[in-house]
């Protein structure tokens, strides 16, 4: 998966760095002071490095929870997010990281504990139920057997009983999951497209198939699970979506579902142009856009109608009630 792991030197004699390049004796270590060294350096092609990434063990510093973007979740509650670790394993072509980062290589902050804190002390602060997303600027459990992050995070949780975890992904690693007890406050949220798109723009990501499985297997397990669909794009059709929704509710309980929820493509301006730059002839791209907020996102015909079509397939097997859309 990795070409080599960089160590910060700070640390270097992290119990957690240690269990990591004790597993992986057989790639390179190279040790730096920082990781921006590696990870911010001028003259990188993120695409080049795709193909080759490595992985860079740090400490974060600074500010470790953020306030969630407006309307990026199912909650009204206070929202936060947290990223122990920036990039992404998969190679999705609309993601927004590949214009966000200079590099492909992916970082790991080790120093949970700092995390845990952090996120402590903002539930200590805040009034009422908080909702603490992780899986923005990262898949949450794809890089799990290396990271042990949902295996550190949720026994945390399961002890603060008035906040919600959200842990986005794509990924099948749910092993540790299920060797865990079930809390009501910890969601899986499973991104899922039709299956084109997925063929077409999901490089690496496992199959809808086994994606499902994973998902069901949680799902009988115990676990509050959530389906995401998104990117809707404009020209897929609502049959895609209709194939794609029968697939998945013949396969989990619709009454027992968190939340479901849909979003369009959109992704900050600056990021687009640095994402066209790397692929300047990917059909998706080729699409007329529209740009509002700093953002950009591709223009529909009729985008009401289509996106009407899509939600009324939905609530053929959900709840409405269960429903939002994502608009950020």
């Amino acid at each position: 998966m990795f070409s080599a792991i960089y160590i910060e030197s700070e640390v270097r004699h992290h119990p957690r760095a240690r269990e990591i390049l004790a597993r992986h004796r057989d790639l390179p270590h190279i040790e730096c002071e920082r990781h921006g060294e590696i990870f911010n350096r001028k003259s990188q092609n993120f695409r080049l490095q795709k193909e080759q990434p490595a992985l860079i063990l740090a400490r974060k510093h600074g500010r470790k929870v953020l306030p969630a973007p407006a309307g990026y979740g199912f909650d009204a509650a206070a929202s936060h997010y947290f990223s122990h670790m920036l990039n992404c394993v998969y190679d999705c072509r609309y993601c927004f990281l590949q214009g966000m980062y200079r590099s492909a290589h992916c970082v790991l902050f080790v120093n949970y504990e700092d995390f845990t804190e952090s996120i402590r002390q903002t539930i200590a602060a805040g009034p009422g139920h908080q909702v603490f997303y992780s899986g923005y600027d990262c898949d949450s459990l794809a890089l799990e057997p290396v990271s042990g992050f949902a295996s550190h995070f949720i026994p945390f949780f399961a002890q603060h009983p008035g906040a919600t975890l959200e842990l986005r992904t794509k990924s099948t690693q749910v092993a540790s999951l299920l060797r865990l007890r079930p809390i009501p406050n910890c969601v899986i949220a499973m991104s899922f497209t039709p299956a084109v798109a997925a063929a077409r723009w999901e490089h690496g990501v496992p199959s809808i198939e086994k994606r499902l499985a994973a998902l069901g297997r949680l799902q009988r397990a115990g676990w509050p699970v959530a389906l995401r669909f998104e990117p809707l794009l404009p020209d897929q059709s609502p049959r895609a979506h209709e194939e794609l929704f029968g697939w998945i509710f013949s396969q989990l309980d619709a009454g027992r579902l968190h939340s479901v929820s849909t979003g369009e493509f959109r992704m900050p301006a600056d990021y687009f142009r640095n994402t066209l730059k790397l692929y300047p002839d990917e059909p998706l791209f080729a699409r007329e856009t529209q740009t509002a907020g700093g953002v950009v996102t591709f223009r529909p015909s009729r985008r009401d109608s289509w996106l009407e079509q899509v939600e009324s397939s939905l609530f053929r097997h959900i709840d409405p009630a269960r429903y939002y859309r994502c608009a950020n």
